[in-house]
């Protein structure tokens, strides 16, 4: 299994990024997709995520700036961030999770891609 992420760059602050994931998972509309962050220092953090079934959860700093979305035709997932700040400053990983039982699952992970907002 791959997770391969896109599209990470260097911005200046109030610009926007979109992000994405391809994953080779063999029926990806049964993952959960998330995106996780990791700034230097910092604890790797989640930042949005989106259920099999379409739920989304964003992490409070980045509501009404980021919009995930994910795409099961093309086993693909976004995030789009917008009015980047500074803060946003970290390695993004793309994550992928599947429960099949109270013992069994599956926990994936990108390699990461770099966001930078700085002017």
């Amino acid at each position: 299994v791959q997770l391969v992420e896109s599209g990470g760059g260097l911005v200046q602050p109030g610009e926007s990024l979109r992000l994405s994931c391809a994953a080779s998972v063999t029926i990806f509309s049964a993952y959960a997709m998330a995106w996780y962050r990791q700034a230097p220092g910092k604890e790797r953090e989640l930042v949005a995520a989106i259920g099999s079934g379409g739920s989304i959860t964003y992490v409070d700093s980045v509501k009404g700036r980021f919009t995930i979305s994910r795409d099961n035709t093309n086993n693909t997932v976004y995030l789009q961030m917008n009015s980047l700040k500074p803060e946003d400053t970290a390695v993004y990983y793309c994550n992928a999770k599947r429960v099949y039982s109270a013992w069994r699952r599956d926990d994936y992970w990108g390699q990461g891609t770099q966001v930078t907002v700085s002017s």
